[in-house]
């Protein structure tokens, strides 16, 4: 078999308990490609049923490692200053990581154990903390109003204003996966955001 392996993804195999038909095996030259269930690509865990239970374990895991760093510098009296410093480098950016990607569509357990690991932190350096939820909606807009300057962005043309031009139009979805993922989400928050400072 090749090196490199392939992996079919397939909404349908999460959410349709009817056996899903066997796919023809993808073969290069003669020589057959390993099919696997899973796969990193630049960091993230995909699965061929795009959930993201074990992208979302993964993380929870390496968060929890540096979490005991924490522990460690609130037990030698460090700073709450540089305490925080330290959980926004090394905690919040594992736990942020391609967040625009993977956590809209997170299930309830995976949101939980997420935010357990916001809470242990809390504990150790003794304040308020933003939630995951907090840092995936302000990075989803900023992420969108650069998406709505940049006329030369793929997604650009995706949101599009009304003849007000205050708000975006709403994307139509007819399943609840599409409904949360990352454009309708972005056009939620944008025209939230434009609501708040009209006001």
């Amino acid at each position: 078999m090749l090196r490199k392996p392939v992996i079919l993804l397939s909404i349908r195999s999460s959410c349709n308990s009817r056996a899903q038909p066997e796919h023809t095996p993808l073969n290069i030259s003669g020589t057959a490609v390993e099919r696997v269930e899973s796969i990193k690509f630049l960091g993230v865990q995909i699965t061929d049923n795009l959930t993201w239970s074990r992208n979302t374990t993964g993380i929870v895991k390496r968060a929890h490692q540096r979490l005991h760093f924490l522990r460690k510098l609130k037990q030698a009296s460090r700073p709450t200053n540089i305490l925080r410093t330290f959980y926004r480098g090394t905690v919040e950016s594992v736990l942020t990581y391609c967040i625009n990607t993977w956590y809209c569509t997170c299930n309830c357990s995976d949101r939980k154990a997420l935010q357990r690991v916001v809470r242990g932190a809390e504990r150790s350096i003794g304040v308020s903390l933003p939630s995951v939820q907090e840092l995936f909606q302000s990075r989803c807009l900023k992420k969108a109003q650069r998406i709505a300057k940049d006329k030369l962005h793929p997604l650009h043309t995706h949101l599009d204003l009304l003849p007000s031009g205050k708000r975006y139009r709403s994307i139509k979805a007819r399943t609840t996966r599409l409904l949360n993922s990352f454009l309708p989400q972005a056009v939620r928050l944008l025209n939230s955001h434009s609501a708040l400072t009209v006001t």
